[in-house]
């Protein structure tokens, strides 16, 4: 199974994007996806999942207002559309995806899949 990040980039303070990661290889039994992130010196953080199978999403506290989270019709892209960032929004943003049902959303250790990134750099 690959992940692959895409649509991050440079954006001006106030600005949108919407970065997406692609799953290819056997994507039958995926359960969750999901958007982490990871500032220069700080530790991974848990943004955004959604369920494959039930539809349901979860977001981290401090991405409810601004961030959303959602899947293709063929539940092999997840978008995250990200809406006023501005410069702490400034992280790596990686993909995940589990082969199992999670018991702690935001709990990287429960993810079996990983993309490598995409860098999100927001300029004031």
């Amino acid at each position: 199974v690959h992940l692959e990040e895409s649509g991050g980039g440079p954006v001006e303070d106030g600005g949108s994007l919407r970065p997406f990661c692609t799953a290819s290889g056997n994507t039958d039994n995926h359960w969750w996806m999901a958007w982490f992130r990871q500032a220069s010196g700080k530790e991974l953080e848990g943004v955004a999942a959604i369920s494959r199978r039930r539809g349901v999403s979860y977001y981290a506290r401090p991405f409810k207002v601004r961030f959303t989270i959602s899947l293709d019709d063929a539940k092999t892209t997840v978008y995250l559309q990200v809406r006023n960032l501005s410069s702490d929004d400034t992280a790596e943003y990686y993909c995940a995806a589990s082969l199992d049902s999670v018991a702690v959303v935001f709990r990287p250790s429960e993810y079996n899949f990983w993309g490598q990134g995409t860098q999100v750099t927001v300029s004031s």
